[in-house]
């Protein structure tokens, strides 16, 4: 008995991400609390790496895995049946949750981000035609080159991505990094928010800032019919091909724009980024032209690359949480239980990620299913 206990006490010191959780408020009566929470999120993310999509999934992981769980904690009560686990997840405070998350990820990555992508996904099982409960949206950050979710926040009911996104900033250090978002935060408060927290912007420009588009589309187009020969710019170009396409990006940055920063009173504007891309497939030739505004004073060469780093969390986080954790199909319902489950995903996602070797994140998983010496090694980090 001796020497299990020393195993677990050796054991349990090595599961570093519990020690960013240990301030999580717990509302249980503690008289009446048969399962720690620290062993709860970990019983569900052990469940969650090696498979579990839902919470009887994970009630089920947590009867056949006593041995590897007692290898970090006692379990003295076992583990806690699927209406446990949904009433503990219902509960627990999402905000708080979250802001342990990012905690946790940045002590995970201890490089700073340096191209940080903010966008929203629904998990669109979620919502019940008959509660009336419209499917969560949760808006994600992801460091685009390290490949992880660094910080995510759930949308309130009746409410929107421009309120959330705010939120989302102020839980994160974003200091030096360029934060790319979508024309949804195309809004003065969110810029003035990114500069404040000493961080720069790229923002995509859509009829929903109406006149600044206007604006910013009218200016682009005469430069380009005159040859911007009346702009100071830089520009870039890139070509791609592969499974039978074809596709040419001209990135334009126009560096002359204090007459519409002053125009419109835009925090930090420092540029307007025109993005042409052409795509050939099957000798059909399709065109598009993007507008982005920026406060960095970098050229195009630097600044294209990081356009393409915002398509990284649709390509490498909302496609991966579809395909591999089958977020579309989750049904977790129940109060803040969606968006916490949510995060225990992306927690999920970025312990498989950091794993060594070149197997794919389906592969990790199924992995981390069958041998439970890789599954324990992937939550000691």
């Amino acid at each position: 008995m001796v020497e299990h206990e020393g195993d677990f006490v050796a054991l349990a010191e090595t599961t570093v991400f519990l020690a960013y959780f240990k301030d999580m408020p717990d509302h249980r009566q503690p008289g009446k609390v048969q399962h720690p929470l620290d062993e709860v999120l970990l019983l569900c993310l052990l469940a969650v790496l090696a498979g579990a999509e839902t919470f009887t999934d994970i009630a089920r992981f947590g009867e056949r895995k006593p041995d590897l769980l007692r290898r970090f904690r006692p379990f003295a009560n076992g583990t806690p049946s699927h209406d446990h686990l949904g009433d503990i997840f219902a509960t627990l405070d999402a905000q708080a949750f979250q802001r342990c998350f990012v905690s946790w990820v940045a002590a995970l990555t201890r490089t700073p981000a340096d191209v940080i992508a903010i966008d929203g996904k629904t998990s669109r099982r979620s919502g019940s035609r008959k509660g009336a409960k419209e499917p969560i949206h949760m808006v994600s950050a992801f460091a685009a080159r390290q490949r992880l979710v660094i910080g995510q926040v759930a949308v309130a009911a009746k409410s929107n991505e421009i309120v959330a996104i705010p939120a989302l900033l102020d839980m994160m250090a974003i200091e030096g990094a360029v934060v790319t978002i979508d024309a949804i935060g195309a809004q003065r408060s969110i810029a003035a928010r990114i500069i404040a927290g000493k961080a720069d912007y790229i923002i995509a420009l859509k009829g929903n800032q109406g006149t600044l588009h206007e604006d910013v589309k009218l200016f682009a187009a005469e430069q380009q019919e005159n040859g911007f020969k009346d702009a100071a710019i830089s520009r870039f170009e890139t070509l791609d091909g592969e499974h039978g396409r074809i596709e040419t990006r001209r990135y334009t940055v126009i560096h002359d724009v204090e007459w519409l920063r002053e125009r419109h009173d835009w925090p930090g504007l420092k540029g307007i980024v025109v993005v042409e891309s052409q795509r050939e497939i099957d000798g059909t030739t399709a065109r598009q032209t993007r507008l982005y505004i920026t406060s960095l004073t970098l050229g195009a060469s630097a600044v294209g690359p990081m356009i393409r780093d915002h398509w990284a969390i649709e390509n490498s986080l909302h496609w991966v949480m579809d395909m591999v954790f089958r977020d579309d199909e989750c049904r977790v319902r129940t109060e803040n239980a969606p968006a916490n489950f949510t995060t225990i995903k992306h927690m999920a996602s970025n312990l498989i990620r950091r794993a060594p070797g070149k197997d794919s994140q389906r592969l990790r998983r199924m992995t981390a299913a069958w041998d439970d010496d890789f599954l324990a090694s992937l939550v000691k980090a």
